[in-house]
């Protein structure tokens, strides 16, 4: 389970990821208080997280061809620092066009830095460890996020909003302190993309001629949009046909949480990334939210969400993992570029689509519904994936228990 712990430039990373996710999530939360105190519209909140999200969609696919061009180290320590100084930025006083500001830009930075970050990680451990070390990222990234907004909620009711930006910006700095630490002679080398090899139009080419690849992101597109958005349908469920209150929504959110984490140390544990766990856990967590439509109270539905959050990281995890094993090398930014359009794309549509089926149908309806489809979806691309391998394909391969003849 924690063979890549082994390295000692994983460990130096995951440290100081820690940190960071624990000040970027309070950095989150200190926003959302400041702009809904300005303004006091959730309209303006979700602004925000557009600006975030937009310049990966229009600018990723450049950043994932200079991530396959450039030396990935200097990179990261330059996007750091400024991310820093756009940290150090929110403590000044200043109108909301600022805030606005800072999320564009950092929106920006993201569009070339998580390229980057994905090739850069598989340098750390040995190509073999791949899976287990993308899997503990994600059991820290939750902790980081658990940690970061309950002592952010501590913090902002005492300092107010500006100390935990300071804390955000001095996270930035452990990251470059561990990147500096590192040792190169440690790193795996990646093979870099010449350059003149075609940029942007030669990865999307190379892409079109990965059938898995192509199934995989589309598998990812709608299992992503329809069942991920559980923000939006965890509250209509409180708020209507459980008929909660906002503690069963806190309860829900940490059952969640708990489920993330306990879902990263399982696959951390397995180190098992493959394309039938992908099937079977994206049919089994499609299955389950249809069932959690049907839930008759919190309690019921806190047991479903439970297995979905879990089955939600390994599913994630897989993608990626899969991506980056199933790839060249050399186009492997311009590939994770497009896992991160993809991963956008899925927050922007999926997000009002579920929230939209909501008000029509109904929480439960909308559950039950989004589950059918993204069931369909799991068991459509089974049956893609078997025929691009030459493969007959039965239930059995989907739920992860592979039979197969030959062709």
């Amino acid at each position: 389970m924690f063979a890549p712990l082994r390295e000692r430039n994983y460990r130096l990373w995951a440290a100081a990821d820690l940190v960071s996710v624990g000040g970027t999530w309070m950095q989150v939360l200190a926003l959302n208080w400041l702009i809904l105190s300005a303004t006091g519209s959730a309209t303006a909140m979700g602004a925000v997280v557009m600006l975030q999200s937009l310049p990966v969609l229009l600018l990723g696919s450049w950043g994932g061809a200079l991530a396959d061009k450039l030396p990935a180290r200097p990179v990261l320590i330059a996007c750091q620092a400024i991310r820093a100084l756009l940290a150090l930025a929110l403590v000044l006083p200043a109108g909301n066009w600022a805030i606005y500001g800072v999320a564009l830009a950092s929106g920006v930075i993201s569009s070339f830095e998580g390229p980057v970050l994905g090739r850069f990680g598989s340098s750390l451990v040995p190509r073999e460890a791949l899976g287990s070390a993308l899997a503990l990222g994600s059991v820290l990234s939750s902790a980081g996020r658990i940690g970061g907004m309950a002592l952010g909620g501590v913090l902002i009711g005492i300092t107010g909003p500006t100390m935990l930006f300071l804390i955000n910006a001095v996270s930035y700095l452990a990251v470059i302190a561990s990147l500096l630490m590192m040792r190169s002679s440690e790193m795996r080398d990646l093979a870099r993309a010449s350059s003149s090899d075609g940029g942007v139009i030669a990865g999307l080419r190379y892409l079109i001629r990965q059938p898995v690849v192509l199934i995989v992101l589309a598998l990812s597109f709608v299992l992503g949009s329809l069942g991920r958005n559980y923000q939006v349908s965890m509250a209509a469920m409180v708020s209507g046909p459980l008929g909660g209150s906002s503690g069963s929504y806190g309860l829900l959110s940490t059952v969640f949480a708990v489920g993330a984490v306990a879902g990263g140390l399982l696959l951390a544990g397995t180190g098992k990334s493959t394309l039938r766990v992908l099937l079977g856990t994206g049919f089994l967590i499609s299955a389950l939210q249809f069932c959690s439509g049907l839930a008759p109270n919190v309690l019921g539905f806190a047991a479903l969400i439970l297995p979905i959050a879990a089955g939600a990281v390994v599913f994630d995890t897989v993608v990626s993992t899969r991506i980056q094993l199933d790839t060249k090398e050399e186009m492997r930014g311009r590939v994770l570029a497009t896992v991160g359009i993809v991963s956008s794309l899925s927050g922007i549509v999926g997000a009002p689509a579920i929230g939209w089926l909501c008000d029509s149908l109904g929480a439960r309806g909308a559950l039950t519904l989004a589950g059918a489809v993204t069931t369909a979806a799991a068991v459509a691309g089974g049956i893609a994936l078997a025929r691009v391998k030459g493969r007959k394909l039965n239930l059995s391969f989907v739920m992860g228990r592979p039979v197969e003849q030959p062709a």
